[in-house]
C-alpha cells in the first residue's frame, strides 16, 4: 500500500487498541475528525503524556473537529483547571497537572463535569485516582524516533471498543 503524504498510519493494537503514527502535525487533525466523529454527550477522553507531547494541540484540533468556532482560543487550562468552549458538542477541557491527588480534584468539582451533556478532555488523568471513570477512552501520546507523535487509543468499556472499531472502520487503513 502506498502512502500519501499527510496520511497518517493506523494500525490495530492489543485489547482492541488503535494506535495512529503522525508523522507531521498536518496529519493530526485527520485523528482528530475520526475521533470528532463518534464523540457524544457524556463520552470522556483521557490524554497522557509528557509534558509538550502535544495533548493540548490533539485538544485544539479536535474542538475544531466539534465546530467550536475560531473565536474561542482554545489554550492549556493549567492555571483555570477547566475551559469550557461551545460546539456540536460542549467540550469541558480540563489540566489536572496542577492538582495533588483525587482529593484536589474532588474539591474543584470537577469530576461534576463528567455528568453533563458534553465531552470532557482531561490532561494528566492520572490525578483522578479512584475518581477515573469506568467507561472511557485512553490516548497516550509519545514522541518515537521515526515520527513525530503516536497516539495510542485504549477502549475502557464496551461502548468505546465499538466506537473504536467504527472509527477503524471508517478510515479503512486501520492494519493488524
Amino acid at each position: 500500500m502506498t502512502l500519501r503524504a499527510n496520511q497518517p498510519i493506523f494500525t490495530r493494537g492489543a485489547s482492541g487498541q488503535l494506535i495512529m503514527t503522525c508523522r507531521n502535525l498536518e496529519e493530526l487533525p485527520l485523528l482528530a475528525v475520526a475521533l470528532a466523529s463518534v464523540l457524544e454527550a457524556g463520552d470522556i477522553v483521557l490524554l497522557q503524556g509528557e509534558l509538550g507531547a502535544g495533548k493540548t494541540t490533539l485538544t485544539q484540533f479536535l474542538a475544531q473537529a466539534l465546530g467550536v468556532g475560531t473565536d474561542q482560543y482554545v489554550a492549556s487550562p493549567s492555571f483555570a483547571l477547566m475551559h469550557e468552549y461551545s460546539g456540536r458538542l460542549p467540550v469541558f477541557h480540563m489540566d489536572l497537572y496542577r492538582l495533588g491527588g483525587e482529593e484536589d480534584v474532588e474539591l474543584a468539582g470537577l469530576t461534576d463535569f463528567f455528568e453533563q451533556q458534553g465531552v470532557c478532555v482531561v490532561e494528566w488523568p492520572d490525578r483522578l485516582g479512584s475518581l477515573t471513570p469506568e467507561d472511557r477512552l485512553e490516548i497516550h501520546i509519545e514522541h518515537v524516533p521515526t515520527a513525530t507523535r503516536r497516539f495510542t487509543l485504549t477502549p475502557r468499556g464496551q461502548v468505546w471498543r465499538q466506537k473504536l472499531d467504527r472509527m477503524a472502520e471508517s478510515r479503512g487503513k486501520a492494519r493488524n
